[in-house]
């Protein structure tokens, strides 16, 4: 990039800012690393898919937890007719599976804390005794789970085979509030995670690119040919411009997820799945990248200002870690947007600016009201000026000084005679 001193007389600030944002946007996203760092969350990705491939073939195949059961033969016989029975009305999955040890076909007798505590794990629990006098043998939650089911077991086998369940006429009804609530209530803790990972994953790539543009000179150059402030802008929205690009390449990834036929360990299942927000998609989709935005902007003055105040990859590594650990304290503070009965806190997380993006996130999933969540983007964008003023003039003041003594006004001449020459 070549700026002469006429040029500079003519860019005003803002056209500064596009040169320097039109330079960075470029030289980083066809660069090598940049297709690196856009394959980088791919194998995690892959990772998560398999191993949920893996773990549910896993729950499929583990063998079911059961029920051992050694009474008199005539007793096992009825128990088991009424495990039929309540299979039959409940279902499968509604009943635990009893394993019959019976002594007239020669099992020994059983010792229930032994055979609990056998390596297979196929047991849970042990029911002796008889049908009047009954004991159930487990650990507290195996009984928990277990106790009302085995009790209604014995009841219906000591009644006998003539219990008839009465015909129950159902109505069905699509939805309800209180379903449609807790639904939405998931989309918003999903997105808000997803935007909570995309800003600790994108927000970064300003300190690494700060730092090693210091290294080389080059934002010495650029402070001496433009000024700090559009600098410092520039490269702000150069990095926003570069995130959105990442996070296109990566959505439209998971769209080619979605029109696939696999499921990818049920990665397909759960984002089809993903109820309606409370805005509606088309409306929330561009309210994420709005709040996305605005979060990213905030946090990345604050790391480009980290990034004028180090020299080396080692002090941006200890300057940042409070900025990384504040980020984790903002996405809990956030998360109180989605607890019932926290109004004062709901207030706070929204009226806090770098809490604010996460919080709107939720309530645009939550909420069919409009007009808060663009009040609040209005009153975020208040803050992103006010952070990068902030931010500016520690950059200006960081990245001059870089230079040895601070600030000089005949060093822009000299940069300038350099190119010119050059």
């Amino acid at each position: 990039m070549s700026i002469d001193m006429s040029e500079k007389a003519r860019l005003s600030n803002l056209q500064a800012a596009l040169v320097v944002a039109r330079r960075d946007f470029v030289a980083i996203l066809f660069s090598r690393s940049f297709l690196f760092f856009l394959l980088g969350p791919l194998f995690p990705a892959v990772v998560f898919a398999m191993s949920g491939g893996l773990g549910a073939a896993a729950n499929q195949n583990a063998p079911d937890v059961r029920i051992a059961l050694q009474m008199p033969s005539k007793d096992m016989a009825s128990l088991m007719d009424a495990h039929t029975r309540l299979e039959n009305e409940l279902g499968r999955g509604g009943v635990p599976h009893f394993y019959l040890f019976d002594p007239a076909e020669g099992h020994d007798p059983i010792d229930p804390e032994a055979l609990i505590a056998d390596k297979s794990g196929i047991y849970g629990a042990v029911l002796t005794g008889t049908l009047d006098n009954p004991v159930l043998t487990g650990t507290s939650d195996k009984l928990r789970a277990w106790s009302g089911q085995v009790t209604m077991h014995l009841a219906l086998a000591r009644t006998g085979a003539d219990v008839s369940y009465p015909a129950l006429a159902t109505s069905l009804v699509t939805s309800s509030g209180a379903t449609v609530k807790d639904q939405r209530r998931d989309t918003a803790q999903i997105s808000m995670t997803l935007l909570f990972l995309l800003m600790m994953l994108l927000a970064g790539m300003v300190l690494s690119n700060l730092v090693e543009e210091k290294a080389n000179k080059i934002i010495e150059i650029l402070a001496a040919a433009l000024p700090m402030e559009a600098v410092f802008l520039g490269k702000l929205f150069a990095m926003l411009a570069v995130s959105l690009v990442g996070v296109g390449v990566w959505f439209s990834l998971i769209g080619l997820v979605i029109l696939s036929g696999s499921d990818f360990g049920g990665v397909k299942q759960t984002l089809i799945g993903m109820p309606d927000p409370g805005v509606g998609w088309p409306l929330f989709s561009i309210l994420f990248v709005v709040n996305f935005s605005m979060g990213y902007l905030l946090i990345g003055s604050i790391f480009l200002a980290i990034g004028a105040l180090a020299s080396t990859v080692r002090e941006v590594q200890t300057l940042s870690m409070p900025v990384t650990m504040l980020q984790l304290f903002i996405f809990f503070f956030a998360s109180f947007t989605l607890i019932d009965g926290a109004p004062l806190l709901e207030m706070l997380a929204i009226l806090f600016p770098l809490s604010s993006p996460f919080a709107m996130t939720a309530r645009a999933a939550q909420s069919e009201e409009l007009w808060p969540i663009l009040l609040a983007i209005g009153y975020q964008a208040m803050w992103v000026a006010i952070f990068i003023k902030m931010g500016s003039t520690l950059f200006r003041k960081r990245v001059m000084k870089s230079g040895g003594g601070g600030h000089n006004p005949n060093k822009r001449r000299w940069f300038g005679l350099r190119r010119a020459a050059s």
